[in-house]
């Protein structure tokens, strides 16, 4: 197909660019790195016999996967490193909900 040179008798500017995200995030790498987060403190959550070491072992699975995410937003997949984050926030408030109901109910727990 041809394309004919404007005539010049109504006057455009240039077209304007079009800037779009190389790398999207999408909805099922969200929910990928979610579960897979979830799995992972899941995990390492049963291998926990008391509430202080389930506390501990939950905030250094915590502070692996953020480091996962890290590198994931860098050098990876941003959709999957958003799940993670997601996970990992809500793991860790868990964790922390459970401290503050032992130390409401029975005392401080961690030491």
């Amino acid at each position: 197909m041809e394309t004919r040179a404007p005539s010049g008798l109504f006057p455009s500017r240039p077209p304007r660019p079009v800037f779009r995200e190389p790398h999207p995030v999408r909805l099922g790498a969200v929910l990928a790195g979610a579960g897979a987060t979830a799995a992972w403190l899941l995990l390492v959550g049963v291998l926990a016999t008391t509430i202080r070491s389930y506390v501990w072992l939950t905030l250094a699975a915590v502070g692996a996967a953020w480091a996962v995410a890290v590198l994931l937003l860098r050098f990876g997949d941003r959709g999957v490193a958003t799940g993670v984050g997601i996970a990992t926030s809500f793991g860790a408030s868990v964790a922390m909900g459970v401290v503050l109901v032992r130390w409401v109910t029975v005392g401080w727990p961690l030491w």
